[in-house]
């Protein structure tokens, strides 16, 4: 079951001076993964295969003897396997599991492909590609004694075919608590498609198309991805989040994910054989579901750079040790924020304060009630009143200022979630506008309004502080109805400097 190609790209873009990409630090170097050793795993798989019936279904031979194959290499490679059972249409089917001893256990990246086929055929492609490829990278994991900042855990999935059955008991399972402790999941469905495109799950919805983002940290993984591909010249192309894959019952439970696809019963477009060369019109895979995914139904050059992403998003995001905190306020406590520090803000109503917000709504959300975590956030007019503009920032400019921040030397970055929203009264006087005040003053995020409706959402901006390295420094946040009588409201919330 697979995520069909995104057609349109869109572009978003937002006003952040000294924007940076949230890149991991210090990361190993990953591996070269063998592409004799994947296709060695997919000839086992085939193998399986032929000697029960033509197929790793669900509930038949196969699929079990799959299952004890892969727990059995990661066995003697000094993981810890579990072989999960759960039913489904009155028969067993079997997830494995697999964890690398070490690293953060209250920070778990997981990667999973699922192990089943249809019963029509074998399941080589579909998705021997990309169980093999990830029980591959686990090996090597183990080959290298790979000491990850974050705890590694592989998973094969039962009964993807019939529903993402066992990925959902697994998630379904698990306390609440161990699904906190689950930072990110990779998942990677059909990475060696015979007439292969190269599509990596939009966890930013840059596409503007299908279901949206993936929970925050989605659009992270879909980074580091892409720049394993732009490292050996490849270009991608989004492929939406549309749940059809494993990456579902996660992504539901507000688990961010990522991973790559080469394509399924799709089409392939003019456009993209001249991106990646193959066969315009022709599917990407011509023996999707069939019993022709044998082990002839791959290509080994998509395969192999498949394998090496694999292996590069998991060193890249599992070894890169954790930035460190340098300050950081989630305004759950009074902190010494003073408003209208330098005395001059013209606003009327609507001041900046830190509360726990009302909601308030016209042609949509236009204060939100909800806050990033926690129960409080800064935010323009707390209080909700008889209507959306009752208490919504009125009569020019208002200011809020964070106390003194000593910064240590090294490279800082600074990281908030923030909001502005508008009525169609509004105009590109109005704005939301953040500044770091040291020996010098920068801009780091300048968003302006315009005049067209625009509602309340939480979005993430990251800056370099780098030049104010070793400076003490203030936060200073600013807003503006500065058009008139114009609806405008803002919020800011999880301010952090890191190291």
């Amino acid at each position: 079951m697979r995520s069909p190609i995104a057609a349109a790209i869109a572009t978003l873009s937002l006003t952040l001076a000294a924007l940076i990409p949230t890149a991991p630090a210090r990361a190993a170097a990953a591996p070269d993964i063998s592409l004799a050793n994947v296709k060695a795993h997919l000839s086992q798989l085939q193998s399986i295969a032929t000697a029960n019936g033509g197929t790793r279904a669900h509930g038949r031979p196969g699929y079990l003897a799959s299952a004890n194959y892969v727990k059995g290499q990661l066995d003697a490679a000094g993981f810890t396997t579990v072989l999960q059972s759960f039913t489904y249409n009155g028969a067993t089917g079997y997830n494995v599991i697999a964890d690398w001893p070490g690293g953060d256990p209250n920070d778990i990246l997981m990667t999973g492909a699922h192990l089943d086929s249809v019963t029509a055929g074998p399941g080589i492609n579909d998705n021997g590609s990309g169980s093999a490829s990830i029980l591959e990278t686990a090996l090597e994991v183990a080959r290298q004694s790979l000491q990850p900042a974050k705890h590694l855990r592989f998973a094969w999935w039962g009964a993807e075919e019939l529903g993402l059955r066992g990925s959902q008991f697994y998630v379904n399972n698990l306390p609440a608590a161990e699904r906190a402790r689950i930072k990110g999941y990779l998942n990677f469905d059909m990475v060696g498609s015979p007439n292969p495109g190269y599509f990596v799950y939009d966890g930013d919805n840059s596409d503007g198309t299908g279901s949206g983002p993936g929970p925050a940290g989605s659009a992270a993984i879909e980074r580091t991805i892409q720049d394993y591909f732009t490292s050996i010249g490849v270009p991608t192309r989004g492929t939406d989040f549309d749940g059809r894959s494993d990456y579902g019952p996660f992504i539901a439970v507000g688990i961010p994910a990522g991973g790559t696809f080469t394509g399924a019963e799709g089409i392939k477009s003019s456009a993209q054989a001249t991106l990646w060369g193959g066969t315009a019109g022709q599917a990407f895979d011509v023996c999707y579901h069939r019993a022709c995914d044998t082990t002839a139904n791959i290509n080994d050059t998509a395969l192999n750079r498949n394998a090496d992403a694999i292996a590069y998003a998991v060193w890249t995001i599992a070894t890169a040790v954790p930035p460190i905190t340098v300050w950081q306020d989630t305004f759950e406590t009074a902190n010494g924020w003073t408003v209208n520090p330098s005395s001059t803000d013209t606003a009327t109503i609507g001041q900046w304060e830190r509360g726990d917000p009302e909601a308030t709504t016209s042609s949509g959300a236009k204060q939100l009630g909800t806050t990033v975590s926690g129960t409080n956030d800064l935010v323009t007019g707390r209080t909700a009143g008889a209507s959306a503009g009752a208490n919504d920032l009125d009569g020019g400019i208002s200011s809020i200022q964070s106390p003194p921040i000593t910064l240590p030397t090294g490279t800082l970055n600074l990281s908030l979630s923030w909001y502005l929203a508008h009525g169609s009264n509004a105009s590109s006087a109005d704005y939301l506008r953040v500044r770091v005040v040291g020996s010098t003053t920068a801009t780091v995020l300048n968003q302006t309004g315009a005049a067209t409706n625009r509602n309340g959402a939480w979005a993430t901006a990251t800056a370099s502080l780098n030049a104010f390295a070793g400076q003490t420094v203030r936060i200073l946040i600013d807003a503006a109805d500065a058009s008139g009588a114009s609806l405008v409201e803002a919020g800011v919330d999880d301010v952090k400097i890191t190291r």
